[in-house]
């Protein structure tokens, strides 16, 4: 089972690796993304799709599974999404601090897309996001974070 490292085991951790994370690119049939603005650095209060970390000893697929339900409020598997691609995110912040001058946080990202109908937004877990919108992310007003539109830039 996977398990938690204490906030400075993890510091070092942020510090000194790459963090491997899988986030989730939700459509509707209308074609937009699923996004929440965020309230956890890095990337607080930007709008930003689901996702999360990989922990030790968790295989993609029980990353997966785990990742969907605490963002999505439902447990899916690998399968019935279709892998996006991998992506870097480097971020001058991390999650102890907004210090521009700290080590900042580095994640490889894997990708994937999925189709979900419209559900409804206030049943979605709040802890890592305030509020969700569907959204067309080329058209939108929203504070939408350059990691997510680099998502559909490619295509």
């Amino acid at each position: 089972m996977a398990g938690y490292l204490q906030a400075d085991a993890f510091r070092t951790v942020v510090m000194h690796t790459p963090l491997i994370a899988i986030d989730l690119l939700v459509l509707n049939e209308h074609g937009q993304v699923l996004l929440g603005e965020r309230l956890n650095r890095p990337a607080q209060g930007y709008w930003f799709t689901p996702g999360g970390r990989v922990r030790k000893n968790e295989s993609l697929e029980q990353a997966f599974r785990r990742i969907s339900h605490s963002e999505l409020g439902v447990q899916l598997l690998m399968a019935s999404a279709t892998f996006r691609g991998v992506y870097e995110h480097f971020y001058r912040d991390s999650y102890f601090s907004a210090d521009e001058h700290d080590s900042g946080t580095h994640y490889v990202v894997l990708a994937y897309t999925l189709l979900l109908a419209d559900s409804a937004l206030e049943s979605l877990p709040r802890e890592q996001h305030a509020e969700y919108r569907w959204v067309d992310v080329r058209t939108t007003s929203l504070r939408v974070h350059q990691h997510v539109l680099d998502y559909f830039d490619q295509g």
